[in-house]
């Protein structure tokens, strides 16, 4: 199963969230695999203090096998990193996404999870990201420009990619009280405009822990496995393992 991983707004921890849910998908047996589609600003190996060796631009522009390009963080859990400061990774062309999409088909075969971590806005590489995937999971926090944005990006996918599947996390919210009523404030508007419904898969609480493991660069649910945050995560990963047969 594929699924894409984005917010519309930046800022949302929307990488950080990524990163552990694949730990705790990982900690089930499952062969998990993180993509970091934020192809000109990547992160996903700053947040693991990775060593990176190759990337995805080294895959694209000269060949080299995917499998060597991915680093593992646990013996279940890889990351496939991408490059940083290369402006030109940023706005790939039709071309380039073929030949991108080739080579993740290729590699996904191996795992039976793979998180795309797109990037931030609504630009080609995150629609194609989105568009890509099996499953859409959006990041929204109670902040009304990160509902705006979500539900920006909602909508291009729905109406101009025929998208009509979300399930939305809410993320670093007070309780699941506020994470339901940020919820229930989108699903309303996109029933009422897009005529979908998204789906709620779940809220992760604001947690200290969670500042301290990115500061730390590790993964707050192995940091700090019985914090509010690292509990809602795990519950989101047994959620998501709920959804094969959809």
């Amino acid at each position: 199963m594929i699924f894409s991983v984005s917010s519309g707004k930046g800022g949302v921890g929307k990488t950080s969230l990524t990163v552990n849910l694949a730990f705790a998908l990982s900690q089930k047996g499952l062969r998990v695999l993180v993509v970091d589609g934020d192809m000109g600003l990547a992160n996903v190996d700053v947040l693991l203090r990775l060593t990176v060796r190759k990337t995805i631009r080294d895959v694209l522009e000269r060949g080299e096998d995917p499998l060597n390009a991915v680093v593992y963080v646990e013996p279940n859990f890889g990351v496939l990193p991408a490059s940083s400061g290369v402006p030109e990774m940023v706005d790939l062309g039709p071309e380039e996404h073929v030949l991108l999409g080739n080579i993740l088909k290729s590699i996904v075969r191996h795992f039976d999870y793979v998180l795309l971590d797109t990037a931030a806005g609504i630009g080609d590489s995150v629609i194609w990201f989105n568009t890509f995937a099996t499953h859409n999971l959006v990041i929204v926090t109670s902040d009304p420009t990160s509902m705006t944005d979500a539900y920006a990006l909602i909508k291009i996918l729905s109406k101009d990619y025929g998208r009509k599947r979300f399930y939305l996390i809410l993320n670093s919210v007070v309780s699941e009280r506020e994470g339901l009523k940020t919820f229930d404030s989108m699903a309303r508007v996109a029933d009422r405009f897009l005529k979908i419904q998204p789906q709620y898969l779940g809220f992760v609480p604001k947690d200290k822990a969670v500042l301290k493991a990115v500061q730390e660069q590790v993964p707050f649910i192995k940091d700090a496995p019985w914090s509010k945050a690292a509990i809602a995560v795990g519950g989101l990963a047994d959620r998501i393992l709920k959804l094969k047969g959809e």
